[in-house]
């Protein structure tokens, strides 16, 4: 089977895309042979602005039923892939969408969202993020959010997560709890990359790890390339092996300079707290968003990856995780 053929066999999931979502981008993702994708629809909106981004997609997903569709189960993304349409997840890059009302997890649930990450950079309610200057750790509070996504079969996100939040969030957690897109902090320091330990903590307890092909926290920075990729999967396949690993590419097709000014400022409106990354950081040469895919297949092939490998880091390990949290 050549590389084309085994991509176009091969369930491709991606664990975070942050577009401004589009038809050019819905297209992309589909030239790209994308089989599903959490797609993010809050930050740092409240209750009310979430809702009002949720029933945008509920119109997408009708304007745009050639491309696209709803995912709630294993199934839908199953389904997906038969029918030749990019399945869709929608996630949260925070639990601030709930404000103090945790019943509205079962609320959001039901309207199709199955990725929750607890923090974004700072403080909220259940924990501290990665760039807060004190980590705390996971709040009474926040083991209750945690508690109630387990029983809703809501995935735990602790991509921008502190790492005392987040190693709490591992121990109490009664499903397995994931990184949608991160990097280890041994290929490369910076807050918002996750310490080695705490990673095989995670998968440890039946975890997973969403290895984030974002060059501003890989060793490479803007001169990264997909072959770099590859290289630093490889890290990822030696860290937790071969079983727990996916990719979270957490592209952000789309968006201009003021929406990272209002992603790296706290609550949106606050604090700048991310310097030295002004704008939209470049993708990776031969990554450069959703249609590019197939050269992700290309380059594992290319430094000589079986093909059982391949299949499992492009999407089958992301699928058999699913299956654990979705469906427990």
């Amino acid at each position: 089977m050549n590389a084309t053929e085994l991509h176009n066999d091969t369930i491709v999931i991606d664990g975070l895309i942050i577009a401004n979502w589009s038809r050019e981008i819905f297209e992309q993702m589909h030239q790209g042979g994308l089989t599903m994708a959490n797609c993010t629809c809050a930050v740092w909106e409240g209750t009310e602005q979430t809702l009002a981004n949720i029933a945008q997609w509920k119109r997408w997903f009708t304007e745009h039923d050639d491309l696209i569709t709803q995912v709630h189960s294993v199934a839908d993304i199953r389904r997906a892939k038969s029918e030749g349409r990019v399945g869709i997840t929608l996630g949260w890059q925070n639990t601030y969408a709930i404000e103090t009302d945790i019943d509205m997890l079962r609320v959001f649930r039901d309207l199709g969202v199955r990725f929750m990450q607890l923090t974004y950079n700072t403080q909220n309610l259940v924990g501290s993020g990665c760039w807060e200057s004190e980590d705390r750790g996971l709040s009474d509070y926040g083991r209750d959010v945690v508690d109630m996504m387990s029983e809703l079969g809501i995935v735990a996100d602790l991509s921008h997560v502190g790492e005392k939040t987040a190693a709490d969030a591992i121990a109490h957690s009664k499903t397995p709890i994931c990184f949608t897109h991160a990097v280890p902090k041994g290929l490369k320091d910076n807050p918002r990359n996750k310490s080695d330990a705490l990673i095989k903590t995670c998968v440890d307890n039946g975890g997973f790890f969403g290895f984030a092909t974002y060059g501003s926290f890989l060793p490479w920075g803007d001169d990264t390339t997909v072959e770099n990729c590859v290289e630093a999967l490889e890290y990822g396949l030696d860290l937790v092996g071969e079983d727990a690993l996916g990719i979270g590419t957490d592209f952000t097709q789309g968006h201009d300079a003021d929406f990272f000014t209002w992603l790296r400022s706290d609550k949106g409106t606050g604090r700048t707290l991310i310097t030295g990354f002004p704008g939209r950081p470049k993708n990776p040469k031969g990554l450069d968003g959703p249609a590019e895919y197939p050269n992700m297949t290309n380059a594992m092939l290319a430094r000589g990856w079986p093909e059982d490998r391949v299949r499992k880091v492009m999407g089958g390990n992301w699928l058999a995780y699913l299956e654990r949290v979705w469906e427990a």
